[in-house]
């Protein structure tokens, strides 16, 4: 009776606020994701057109210019300074704002795409390769797999705040977080081994799906545990 009291005094805002701050976030996020695919709009156009094509055999040359290189590290480093402004702004707490910076990256990412098809028609297909990230070297995959986990970062993100907003919060145990963070470690390894390698005619051949459905099916696995046993507690 007391841990449902304590889980209900949690509660920080009935679901109808939630769901509107949540609708305002997503607009928030497709606004931002069209500034993020205007920019690469741009950078195709000052370069030449073959030099976003698989493999990037300019994209070492394009690199030594250090001025550019900077700039958009830098402008990647922004990004996730916006990201985290927008979580703490959303967020009431430390739950809300988890929550927020899946929903906020994970809108970002899907409508970056979703932009660029409409702005450029690219990608062509799903399995188009794209520069995920360059900090702290390039990050690479098919536009699938980030779209996965960011389809996956959504899901995690409504639970979150539905459960929050009923006053029957997730609970995650610090073993929890743990694997959450190892899985997301093995995600980005799944992307960094090709991005070493974008400028090789076989780039491909370093991608190792089992590598990335490892870390994504063991964050899956960790939240519907967390899920579940948060449920159990809550009847």
């Amino acid at each position: 009776m007391g841990t449902q009291k304590k889980l209900a005094y949690e509660s920080t805002e009935p679901l109808k606020t939630t769901i509107k701050r949540f609708c305002i976030v997503v607009i928030f996020s497709i606004a931002f994701a069209y500034i993020e695919a205007a920019v690469v709009v741009y950078l195709r156009t000052i370069f030449p057109s073959d030099g976003f094509s698989f493999p990037l055999t300019d994209f070492g040359t394009i690199l030594q210019q250090k001025p550019l290189r900077f700039t958009e590290m830098g402008r990647e480093a922004a990004t996730i300074v916006l990201i985290f402004t927008g979580v703490w702004l959303f967020g009431r707490n430390r739950r809300q704002r988890f929550a927020y910076f899946l929903t906020i990256f994970a809108i970002w990412d899907i409508f970056y795409y979703v932009w660029l098809k409409v702005l450029i028609d690219w990608p062509a297909s799903i399995m188009d390769w794209d520069i995920l990230f360059l900090i702290p070297a390039p990050w690479a995959s098919a536009v699938l797999y980030p779209v996965l986990i960011s389809i996956t970062m959504l899901i995690f993100a409504a639970a979150i705040l539905y459960r929050d907003a009923r006053g029957r919060p997730i609970k995650v145990t610090r073993a929890d977080w743990l694997v959450f963070i190892i899985a997301a470690v093995i995600v980005v390894v799944s992307f960094y081994i090709p991005g070493r390698h974008i400028t090789e005619p076989d780039y491909k051949s370093y991608f190792y799906w089992p590598l990335f459905a490892l870390g994504h099916i063991s964050a899956i696995a960790v939240f519907l545990k967390c899920l579940l046993k948060s449920k159990s507690l809550s009847e």
